[in-house]
Parts: C-alpha cells; sequence; structure tokens
C-alpha cells in the first residue's frame, strides 16, 4: 500500500486524506506552511464599498477577509479562481461567484466579464507576495485595481531535514504541493543524501507553474504529475492516474535481473555428427557379408585378409579424412579470400562516404553556426526590446486613474467639504504612485496637500445642535418680567375748607377736590417710567419667537451657514434679555449658553488649495 504525503496548510488535507484512505493508499498529513491573517487599514478596505468587481484568489482569502468584518458592496460582481474558493464566498458572503474552467491566473484572466473592464473599480483580495499576473494584466486593459493583503504564508517551524528523515521512516511514496512556498518550504537547507531521496519520490502538484518551479529543484518530469487544479477531487485524480505501486506489489517478472541469460542445456542443441568408428563398423559388416558369400576361402585365409583389409581401410579412411579435411580447408580460405576482396571494397565505400559525411558535417557546423550567431544576435536584439517594453509597461501609470482619484480628492475637498474623505483619496493616490518611479514632485505634492488636510479641525456640529436643544426645551421654563409698581404717594388733608370769608376762592378748589375724590379715584406714584403689562397672548408669542430663533439657529448649523446661525442667537440673546427676568438662575444659565454659542468657530470652508493638482496638470500633459 503506497504513503501519500499530503503538505497542505492545517485544516486542508483531511477530506483529501479520507479520500486515499477508501482508495486504497495510506495518506499521512503533514503541513509544512502555516497561514497568517494579516489586519489592513481602513483606508486599504474603503475600495470594498464602491468596488465593481471583487477577486479572491483562495479560501484563505475569503475566511482572512470575513475575520475582519468589513462593510462590502455584496452587489458587485464576486470571482474565484477554483470551486472550492467560490464555495467559501458563498459561505462567507451569500453571493455566488464566477469561476473559470482552467483553475489558475490565466484562466480567470480568460473570463468574457474580465475583458472588458476599462474604468471598473476591481479590489484583488490576495495573499502576500503573491503572483503579479492578474494585477497587471487587469491594469494594461484599464481597470482602477487595489491589491487587499490579507494573508502571508509562512514555513512552519521545524527544520526541513528533520521532516525528510520522518519522511523516509514512514516509507513515502508520494507528496502532494499545492503552492510554490510549500517547495521553498522543503527544499531549504536538504544535504546530498536527502536531496537523493526526495528526487525518487513522485510529486503530485496543483498547477504547470508549480511543476516549472519544482523541476526548478532537478526533480525529473517523470516524477512530477499535474493535477486539473488544488481541489480534493483532482488531486485524488491525479494520484490514482499516477500508478504509484510499492516494491511489495510489483510482478516478480519486474523484479527479476534483466541481463540474467539462460542455461547452457536451453540455449544451444546437440547435433549428431558422423564419427570414424561408425564407418568402420560399416565397411566391416560389408567385408563380412561378401566373405560369408565366398566359402572356399579358408578360415585363416579369410582372417588374414578380414584383418588386411580392415587395416586398409583405416588407412583408405584417413586419406579420405585427411583429402576431405584438405578440400574443406581450401574452400574455406576461397571463402575467406572473397569476403575479404568483398570487405575490402565496402571499406573503401564507408571510407569514401566517411569523408563525404566528414565534408558534409564541416559544411554544415558553419552553416549552423553562422545561423546560430545571426539567432544570437537576433535573440539579444528581441530580448532587448522586449525588456525595453517590459520596463515600459512596467513603469507606466494610467493618467485616467491618476486624474480620475485628483478629481474625486477635489469633489469631497469642496462639494462635500470631507475633509477625512478627501485625505484617504490622496493617501490612495500616494500609494499607487509609489510603485512607479519618476513621480517624486507629485507625491510631495500629496504629502503637503495632507499635512494641510491634517490641521483642519472639523466643526462639532452634533454637540452645538444638542446645546441648542437644550437652551430650547428650557424656553418654556422662562420667567418673564413683572411690573414692579411704585408705593403710593401719602396724602394729607390738603383739601380742608377754610372759615375765613376772604378764603372763598380756596374753598371753592377744595370743595372741587372733594367732590372728585368722591367720584374719581386718582392715585400718584413716585416712579413715573411704567412697563405695560404684558397679555398671555403676548406672552406665548414671545415665546415661540424665541424657539424660532433657536430652532433658526440649529438649521443654520446644519446647512452650515454661519452668518444666520449668529443672526438667530443674537436676536435670541435679546428677546431673553427683555422680556425675562435677570435675577433668576434659569434665565441667567440660558444667557450664558447663549453667549458661549455665539463664540462657536463655524469654520465650514476653510481655504485649502490642493498642491498636487497643478503638479499633476504639467503631469498629464
Amino acid at each position: 500500500m503506497s504513503q501519500i504525503l499530503i503538505t497542505r496548510p492545517h485544516g486542508k488535507g483531511a477530506d483529501l486524506a479520507e479520500q486515499l484512505s477508501q482508495g486504497g493508499y495510506q495518506a499521512t498529513l503533514f503541513p509544512v506552511l502555516k497561514i497568517d491573517y494579516l489586519t489592513p487599514d481602513n483606508t486599504q478596505l474603503t475600495p470594498l464599498l464602491n468596488a465593481d468587481k471583487i477577486i479572491f484568489i483562495s479560501q484563505d482569502a475569503v475566511k482572512a477577509l470575513l475575520a475582519l468584518k468589513p462593510d462590502i458592496n455584496t452587489k458587485a460582481q464576486f470571482y474565484a479562481v477554483g470551486e472550492q474558493t467560490a464555495e467559501a464566498i458563498w459561505q462567507a458572503f451569500g453571493v455566488r461567484a464566477a469561476v473559470p474552467k482552467l483553475h489558475d491566473s490565466e484562466g480567470l484572466l480568460a473570463l468574457k466579464s474580465l475583458q472588458q473592464v476599462d474604468g471598473l473599480n476591481i479590489v484583488l483580495v490576495k495573499g502576500k507576495d503573491g503572483r503579479a499576473t492578474i494585477a497587471k494584466n487587469l491594469k494594461q486593459r484599464g481597470a482602477f485595481l487595489n491589491n487587499l493583503v490579507v494573508y502571508q504564508r509562512g514555513p512552519v517551524e521545524g527544520n526541513a531535514t528533520d521532516w525528510l528523515d520522518h519522511w523516509q521512516s514512514l516509507d513515502v511514496k508520494g507528496i502532494v504541493i499545492t503552492s510554490n512556498a510549500a517547495v521553498d518550504a522543503i527544499f531549504r537547507e536538504l544535504g546530498a543524501k536527502q536531496l537523493e531521496w526526495i528526487r525518487q519520490c513522485q510529486f503530485y502538484v496543483a498547477s504547470a507553474r508549480i511543476s516549472e518551479y519544482l523541476a526548478a529543484q532537478q526533480i525529473d518530469s517523470a516524477n512530477i504529475h499535474i493535477a486539473a487544479g488544488a481541489s480534493d477531487s483532482a488531486m485524488f485524480t491525479c494520484i490514482s492516474e499516477g500508478n504509484i505501486m510499492s516494491e511489495d506489489t510489483k510482478p516478480t517478472s519486474q523484479l527479476a535481473d534483466p541481463k540474467a541469460t539462460p542455461s547452457s542445456s536451453t540455449k544451444a542443441s546437440a547435433k549428431v555428427a558422423d564419427s570414424p568408428s561408425a564407418t568402420k563398423k560399416d565397411f566391416a559388416m560389408k567385408q563380412e557379408t561378401n566373405q560369408n558369400n565366398k566359402q572356399k576361402i579358408s578360415k585363416t585365409g579369410s582372417l588374414a585378409l578380414l584383418i588386411s583389409l580392415i587395416v586398409a581401410s583405416g588407412v583408405g579412411f584417413q586419406f579420405y579424412q585427411k583429402l576431405h579435411t584438405q578440400q574443406q580447408a581450401n574452400l574455406l580460405v576461397n571463402q575467406l579470400s572473397a569476403d575479404n576482396q568483398l570487405l575490402s571494397k565496402e571499406l573503401q565505400a564507408v571510407k569514401v562516404a566517411q569523408q563525404t559525411l566528414q565534408q558534409a558535417l564541416f559544411n554544415s557546423e558553419q552553416k549552423v553556426a553562422a545561423s546560430l550567431a545571426e539567432n544570437a544576435d537576433n535573440t539579444a536584439k528581441q530580448l532587448a526590446a522586449a525588456l525595453q517594453r517590459a520596463e515600459q509597461q512596467t513603469y507606466s501609470l494610467n493618467p485616467q486613474e491618476v486624474t480620475s482619484l485628483q478629481r474625486m480628492a477635489e469633489f469631497k475637498l469642496w462639494a462635500e467639504h470631507d475633509y477625512n474623505g478627501a485625505a484617504a483619496v490622496l493617501t490612495r493616490l500616494d500609494t499607487l504612485l509609489a510603485e512607479h518611479p519618476g513621480t517624486g514632485a507629485i507625491r510631495q505634492a500629496i504629502y503637503q496637500d495632507l499635512q494641510a488636510l491634517s490641521t483642519v479641525e472639523p466643526v462639532a456640529i452634533e454637540a452645538i445642535y444638542l446645546k441648542l436643544h437644550g437652551v430650547l426645551g428650557q424656553v418654556d421654563k422662562l420667567v418673564f418680567n413683572a411690573v414692579a409698581l411704585p408705593q403710593e404717594v401719602d396724602q394729607k388733608e390738603q383739601h380742608v375748607l377754610s372759615e375765613n370769608v376772604s378764603d372763598w376762592q380756596q374753598n371753592l378748589a377744595n370743595s372741587w377736590q372733594q367732590f372728585k375724590d368722591n367720584f374719581i379715584k386718582i392715585r400718584q406714584r413716585e416712579d413715573i417710567a411704567i412697563e405695560p403689562l404684558l397679555t398671555e397672548y403676548e406672552r406665548h408669542l414671545i415665546q415661540q419667537r424665541l424657539s424660532l430663533y433657536l430652532s433658526q439657529a440649529q438649521d443654520a448649523l446644519l446647512t452650515k451657514q454661519a452668518s444666520i446661525y449668529f443672526t438667530a442667537l443674537s436676536q435670541a440673546e435679546v428677546l431673553v434679555k427683555d422680556y425675562f427676568q435677570h435675577d433668576e438662575a434659569l434665565t441667567k444659565s440660558t444667557l450664558k449658553a447663549l453667549q458661549e454659542l455665539s463664540k462657536e468657530q463655524l469654520n465650514f470652508s476653510p481655504a485649502i488649495t490642493l498642491q498636487s493638482t497643478e503638479q499633476i496638470k504639467e503631469w498629464a500633459k
């Protein structure tokens, strides 16, 4: 059973391990990377509110952004590099994301909805030190791109050499890798023996880009298997098609020595040859037959003749054998001579062909050298031109994007009087310019503008409004002035009639005074300046008028009309002084509050001129 090592970060390899176990493999979870979430500031999160499109690079990007609980435009179009990232977006924000068929940056950029993005606000939610392919292409297509970095990958604590020792003890046959960062974490500071061992393993990677990066570590391409993506199903399919088998599961025919030779008993077959003893027997039998036919020959003579014939046949056979051997040798010599002559002719032809081939090779080498030199020159020129174009593309700014951000800052400053918003837009513009050289003058002007905006103290509209509301609530409780009547003048008896006849004129006047006193009551007082008394209706009108002035001041505060605000407060203060008792504590506190409100600095439109405006106009010409 093959041992598969899964190096994905903690919490991401459990499903794949379960599938492998059900498929007959042994799976070991061994994360080599850890994920750390980052905390961007509010300026970096602000583009999420006005984004037209939001792109998530991975599941970690979705989870890291969700942990920040940002304000996000859910009506924007969402994009995910893979199916699992799209599922994470649905779980987090309740939005269905577009997913490319090829789960990588190139596949995402090939989507039709990302072809025409000129002037659109796009937020790329990604990890630190990721690929710049998506950002670069979208900028070239005219999009206003905001990179939102929310997490970073890093190797877990521990030594890579200790990892490999442990993997060897587990008899690992295959390793699952889903990022270049995992490759860097594994291959750092490895010894020669460990490199030799790991290069024998099978690697299952999530993309061709990781395959190329892994091949740079001198891993044989035959040991690298590219999955259709980083999903668990794609990885399981890739591992199943990889056909990893351990040594104990290989057929015995594959384990046998391929160089073994067959035994001599099966390699050669026996050949039957004519032997001299067999020939002698045959000849003797013939002679014996002839002797039996001759009945007149004596036994002794027959025996002597037989011996002679045997000796003669032996001599003859030896002579025949020598003659036959000599003929065979002559034939062999003749054949060898003919073969030698033919071989000499062929050798001569080979020499001629070799000379011709050497000449042709020499000519070809000259032509190839000349062609290579020419191609090298052309390649160098093309490379220089490509580098120049790439450098121009890298350092080129989109004037439309820069101008648009500057105009947005001016709009927030002059139309909305939103000084914090204007500062946030200028900060975003400075971040954009920081990625490109040659923008020092513009950035210096932006710093001056940011300094000027930071000195503006915002008017505490809400606090002033609440103070006015408090004064307005006390109007019905104010005590009106009462008319203080002077004390009556003590009148003495001045109209007494005289008994003297000569005082008839005085008596007549006194009689008239007495007559008036009986019918008309006339009282005299010492204080002549007497204020007329107010009716209830008049008091109600005065209170309504005072409330109207205070409400008018509130409206002027909200509409940022400073002159109307101060005029209304002044008129309210006059009413309080003219019609209400000054000695009352409530009247004193009301007058004090009105005087303090009149001293507020309502500078709704401070004179601020953006220095960066002129710099950008000069740059855009």
